[in-house]
């Protein structure tokens, strides 16, 4: 496995892996319309442009995982961390995001995730992330917000 950034060319395969990925998290939520499931490829090029992607590529060159982030002033954004369903659970979530880390250099980094999802939660915790607040999304869905001090 190889992480590597994404370039524009690489979108639509990543797209078409968080609609795969996110499935499992929607079962959760009891919701099929989670914004992961209903994101288009011009909305995600707009979060492309804006930020940056890196997928991780097995050795026949497929992307099997991903994560985006976003800066704000000392803060990463990190979002959408995926690995493809049959793959998961071998810590290539955790080297997406030590990666995202390593290559985006901020104070802080910052995530969330539904309160059902106690997997990607888990994940977190021991990368060093901490809970430190929990909004309601209404129809029974809650996400918890997690941060990392690179101090």
């Amino acid at each position: 496995m190889v992480i590597t950034k994404a370039g524009k060319e690489d979108i639509q395969a990543i797209l078409s892996l968080q609609y795969l990925a996110y499935q499992s998290e929607a079962k959760l939520c009891n919701n099929p319309d989670i914004p992961p499931l209903t994101q288009t490829l011009a909305e995600a090029e707009a979060e492309f442009e804006s930020g940056v992607f890196l997928k991780a590529i097995d050795d026949e060159g497929n992307i099997i995982a991903s994560v985006r982030g976003h800066s704000d002033d000392d803060t990463l954004y990190i979002s959408k961390l995926m690995v493809s369903p049959d793959l998961q659970g071998q810590g290539i979530g955790t080297a997406l995001l030590n990666e995202i880390e390593r290559l985006c250099p901020h104070e802080i980094f910052e995530l969330y995730t539904s309160t059902k999802s106690q997997r990607n939660i888990r994940l977190y915790e021991r990368a060093g992330y901490v809970k430190y607040k929990e909004l309601d999304a209404g129809d029974d869905l809650r996400f918890v917000y997690l941060r990392k001090t690179s101090c």
